[in-house]
């Protein structure tokens, strides 16, 4: 399992880096375009948008898998260890239902909705674009797969301590 997120974690990495530089130099293109070119560029402006929602969809499963989310532990540090195991495990099933169902499901259904709706100014239809929320979907389901495995098997621990290295 610890090889699955090995994989995982840097399939994520390298597709964040490369999204986020794609990024960059979409907007520096639109900067010279505006400013010195005198010319907005509107393909590079609404591209931009997109890949925003990639590099935000993308570095959200990546955090998650990471177990580096916001965490407040106030509550759940009352309890015993074995309570704790078990809250800990009853949230990371709640997010992959909602992983589940929402993302990738829902996600399937508005991205086969907008294959028909092209983009205002790229040769792609809005489908591709949306396609970031299935996806993102699958990378959490698959984490969260892993994060109940490491809880059962107490590969994890469960406390406020989720996810630092000491």
């Amino acid at each position: 399992m610890k090889k699955i997120r090995t994989v995982l974690d840097q399939l994520m990495k390298v597709f964040n880096a490369v999204v986020l530089g794609v990024l960059t130099l979409l907007v520096t293109w639109q900067v010279i375009t505006r400013y010195f070119l005198s010319s907005p560029s509107t393909w590079s402006e609404e591209l931009a948008s997109y890949l925003f929602a990639w590099a935000t969809m993308f570095g959200a499963a990546y955090v998650f898998g990471k177990r580096e989310h916001m965490s407040i532990p106030i509550l759940v540090e009352q309890f015993s260890e074995k309570t704790q195991k078990y809250v800990a495990v009853l949230r990371e099933s709640l997010i992959l239902l909602f992983a589940v169902v929402i993302l990738i499901y829902g996600g399937i259904q508005i991205t086969s909705l907008t294959m028909g709706q092209d983009s205002s100014s790229l040769p792609l239809t809005m489908g591709y674009f949306y396609a970031v929320i299935p996806i993102s979907g699958i990378f959490i389901t698959l984490y969260s797969i892993l994060n109940i495995y490491d809880i059962v098997t107490d590969n994890v621990p469960t406390d406020e301590n989720e996810g630092q290295e000491n």
